[in-house]
């Protein structure tokens, strides 16, 4: 029996996030340039996207660059921009066979002004789609998002439209990249690194983690099977006994 037979569909997680690490290091392995990494992990965006719509998850959030990538060679930074591109121009149209929505987190200001054209447009025209939602984590990190949200939390308070008495998780989350969206259940990190890497930090409170020794352009739609059946094998008790969940 595959993975995939074995899956429980009433028991998916709503949200899976990963971190896909190991694009760098696999095109290393082959003496190729760390941008052969990058295009070849194209492929696994593609079949982890139509996976994930296929089994009904509903949100799934990639972590595709993060503030601290911006201090990487420049070179590598132009090549991954012109590849954002590239991918968002060439596969907007699968997006909308497959009934999947775009969306974006992170400081997009920051992006050039093409990519952040290219995205926003593919962004309205998947905007209807209800299948999946696929977020893309770009330029962001978790802290930065904190801040962001702190900032705002502040000038709300010193504009007199919140009182610091009414500061809770909830208002927290509101203010958030991910807010409107439940927090991720799944957790997934490629390539063999144990670490978080500044991602979803509030998000993740409860989060299963699952980390795998598979460079992410080598990740394919039956290793995320196995980390769902992983996943539906774990007992979840945010901060109760078991004898409570059952």
């Amino acid at each position: 029996m595959s993975f995939k037979e074995k899956i429980d569909i009433d028991r998916l997680p709503r949200h899976v996030a990963i971190i896909m690490d190991g694009n760098g290091r696999w095109a290393k392995e082959k003496g190729k340039l760390r941008v052969f990494g990058h295009q070849n992990g194209v492929k696994a965006v593609r079949d982890t996207v139509e996976a994930a719509a296929e089994l009904g998850i509903e949100y799934l959030t990639l972590y595709a660059f993060s503030t601290e990538n911006w201090n990487r060679p420049a070179l590598e930074i132009t090549a991954l921009m012109e590849l954002l591109v590239a991918t968002i121009n060439r596969e907007t149209k699968t997006l909308m066979e497959n009934d999947v929505r775009l969306n974006a987190i992170g400081d997009l200001s920051s992006l050039p002004s093409k990519c952040y054209k290219e995205l926003m447009e593919a962004i309205d025209k998947t905007a209807n789609n209800k299948r999946l939602t696929l977020n893309l984590a770009l330029s962001y990190s978790s802290r930065w998002e904190l801040v962001q949200m702190a900032k705002q939390l502040a000038a709300k308070v010193e504009n007199k439209e919140l009182q610091s008495s009414e500061v809770n998780e909830e208002l927290v989350s509101s203010l958030l990249c991910t807010a409107n969206m439940p927090d991720p259940e799944l957790l997934i990190r490629t390539s063999g690194e144990y670490r978080i890497s500044n991602f979803l930090l509030w998000q993740i409170a409860y989060a299963e983690l699952y980390f795998t020794d598979i460079f992410w352009p080598d990740f394919r739609r039956e290793h995320l099977y196995e980390a769902i059946l992983n996943y539906q094998g774990r007992e979840r008790r945010f901060g109760k006994t078991s004898e409570q969940v059952i």
